[in-house]
């Protein structure tokens, strides 16, 4: 992985935590070399709590890679937090869409490469998530809370 998608990713992880914060709640990014949880999360009372797993895009914003595993790990309280950061003649952006881990691992497409490699792609799609769109709701906050709402 080159470095300038590792700082994609990393960018991503810490924007999420930052607005899981914002929105009340106890986020803690987990090492980078955990599996399946990019933040742990609870609420201010640990009663409720989450394992969230960050995918961030910084060009393509018509999808999101997954693991294999994405399948495999399915938890009502385990969810995902898809990003896009934009960057315009506006000014840049933060698009938020937080899927449920049920969700991603219905809706998962696998592919082979097109560039002639023997690889595997795994991914989620945009139209898939759009309805999760600004929606922490399944953190047990607001219903649709956008960024300075």
């Amino acid at each position: 992985m080159t470095l300038a998608k590792q700082l994609t990713g990393m960018r991503g992880v810490y924007l999420v935590a930052a607005e899981l914060s914002r929105l009340g709640l106890i986020a803690s990014p987990t090492s980078r070399s955990a599996i399946g949880a990019d933040i742990l999360v609870t609420d201010q009372k640990c009663q409720e709590t989450f394992s969230v797993q960050v995918k961030t895009n910084a060009r393509t914003y018509g999808f999101w890679l997954l693991g294999a595993k994405a399948s495999e790990i399915v938890s009502p309280q385990h969810l995902y937090v898809f990003v896009n950061l934009r960057t315009g003649k506006a000014g840049d952006s933060v698009e938020y869409y937080v899927g449920p881990s049920r969700v991603v691992a219905r809706k998962m497409k696998v592919s082979n490469s097109k560039t002639g490699q023997k690889s595997v792609w795994y991914s989620f799609y945009r139209f898939d998530a759009g309805e999760y769109r600004d929606n922490w709701a399944p953190f047990g906050v607001g219903k649709r809370r956008r960024i300075g709402s």
